[in-house]
């Protein structure tokens, strides 16, 4: 899914930006995420992004658990969460909106801001991470052979359905950030994917989590090669 406005560096950027936390919800540079928004606030939000610049802020509660962030009213924030474009949107018929965001860049928040807006709005600074801006960085780092042969045992272990094709013709980028939004991982190996430094980085954590998920469920290994 393409983006109408260009985003080269952080000054393409707002420096406030509406936050929509969401405890086990990952979104990467370049990455599609689909939202069911149905909460008022939440409405509003997209409404007023709408209006604006389309774009909001990913980012999950600080707590253990999904459980525990429902359970909190205004729930402590992950200093770093990932801004989206909304790159495409449908109303339901029933109240709700059905939207697609679309990653551009990682940002750490500054301050929470006080506003008369019924959702968070926050201060974020995107100058820590300027390789978000560039698509396909670091890809030649990645271990692909890796990656896929441990996605290839979690496939076999979950009884996994898989189009390989797709698979193959991915981009290195494409691959290991649509892994680790899909991954069933909780709230803070989603963060550690998010904080992840380098691509590289990333590949390596999500298949280290991957490794000790297999090993911890007796799900063994098997090493032969994806056909």
């Amino acid at each position: 899914m393409g983006i109408n406005a260009v985003y080269e560096g952080a000054k393409d950027l707002p420096a406030r930006i509406p936050v929509f936390p969401l405890a086990g919800a990952l979104l990467l540079p370049r990455g599609q995420m689909p939202l069911n928004i149905f909460e008022p606030r939440y409405l509003a939000m997209i409404d007023d992004a709408l209006r604006g610049d389309r774009v909001i802020g990913m980012i999950q509660p600080d707590v253990s658990n999904a459980e525990e962030a429902e359970r909190i009213t205004t729930p402590k924030l992950f200093e770093i969460g990932c801004a989206g474009r909304i790159t495409q949107f449908a109303e339901t018929g029933d109240g709700r909106l059905i939207v697609a965001l679309t990653g551009i860049a990682r940002f750490r928040i500054v301050e929470e801001l006080t506003s008369t807006a019924p959702y968070r709005l926050c201060a974020v600074d995107f100058n820590a991470f300027p390789q978000d801006f560039v698509a396909r960085a670091g890809e030649d780092e990645v271990d692909r052979n890796k990656v896929l042969s441990t996605l290839k045992r979690f496939v076999k272990a979950n009884k996994l359905e898989i189009n390989w094709s797709e698979i193959a013709d991915a981009p290195n980028e494409a691959l290991v950030n649509a892994l680790a939004m899909m991954s069933p991982y909780g709230v803070k190996e989603k963060q550690a994917l998010l904080e992840a430094s380098t691509l590289r980085d990333r590949a390596e954590f999500l298949v280290a989590i991957t490794e000790f998920e297999l090993a911890r469920r007796g799900s063994g290994s098997d090493n032969t090669p994806l056909q």
